[in-house]
């Protein structure tokens, strides 16, 4: 499980499967370990490279303020240590962020890119202030995250949805109110680059085929932001999934289209 110094930083990463070569960008607080079976997905029928971002998981934790040009810049780091002139990306929320950072600056080394329920910012529209629930109780915290990851998700729409409330019950055991100070500063450094993010005047320059996908029911990155990037991007389409956030796990087509589409 190696380490990379990469930009000044130690970067934590994983390289699995085999296949047409992916760079795999993870969720906002979300770590290489959490996500392992998403990961372990994309690895059955790709080459994956993917890395615990600054500030999480086993990579360093600097000191801020991150940057989302910084971001991109250590996935690109990371592609060049492992010697990939160009690959496919795929990105997730805020990973997806990352990966519009990472193709609009070196648009010659993505060969085809997907961006799952994220935004482009700016006038295309921002995703939810994520940085704004840190400062609400963990109950009412808790709350709003069931409201954010899809927005039917009642009392009631759990109570007779029962891979939804699993869903749920997942997402909330990887929040840990007993993190240390420091995993929290990385968090919180990592959600203030996040507000900041905005590529809308800059996507154009995005020319490789894009996969562009969002859950129907998604609080946190609206669909009308999906449809905004898509309508930006020439080679860009539009797919719309049964599901919120996390519609990857709730509507069974998206893996196997994501997946057929980053092998092509």
């Amino acid at each position: 499980m190696p380490t990379a110094s990469v930009n000044g930083i130690e970067l934590y990463y994983e390289r699995a499967g085999t296949g047409p070569p992916v760079l795999f960008l993870n969720g906002s607080g979300s770590t290489l370990a959490q996500m392992a079976p998403i990961i372990d997905t994309f690895a059955r029928r790709l080459e994956v490279v993917a890395h615990d971002q600054r500030g999480l998981g086993r990579s360093a934790i600097p000191v801020g303020p991150y940057t989302m040009a910084e971001y991109a810049a250590d996935a690109i780091g990371l592609l060049d240590l492992v010697g990939w002139s160009t690959c496919g990306v795929i990105g997730v929320s805020f990973g997806g962020m990352v990966a519009q950072e990472l193709a609009v600056t070196v648009p010659d080394r993505v060969e085809r890119l997907a961006l799952l329920c994220t935004s482009p910012g700016g006038a295309g529209g921002s995703s939810y202030p994520l940085h704004e629930l840190a400062g609400l109780s963990p109950t009412r915290r808790a709350e709003i995250s069931v409201q954010l990851l899809d927005s039917r998700f009642s009392g009631e729409w759990l109570s007779t949805h029962p891979g939804d409330r699993m869903l749920v019950d997942a997402m909330a055991q990887r929040r840990s109110d007993s993190a240390s100070e420091e995993v929290r500063r990385g968090e919180a450094e990592q959600l203030e680059a996040r507000r900041h993010h905005d590529v809308w005047d800059r996507l154009g320059r995005i020319t490789c085929p894009t996969f562009v996908a969002a859950g129907r029911f998604d609080g946190i990155a609206p669909l009308a932001n999906s449809e905004a990037m898509a309508g930006r991007i020439a080679s860009a389409t539009l797919h719309v999934y049964d599901g919120g956030h996390a519609f990857f796990v709730q509507d069974r087509r998206a893996f196997p289209e994501i997946i057929d589409f980053l092998g092509a």
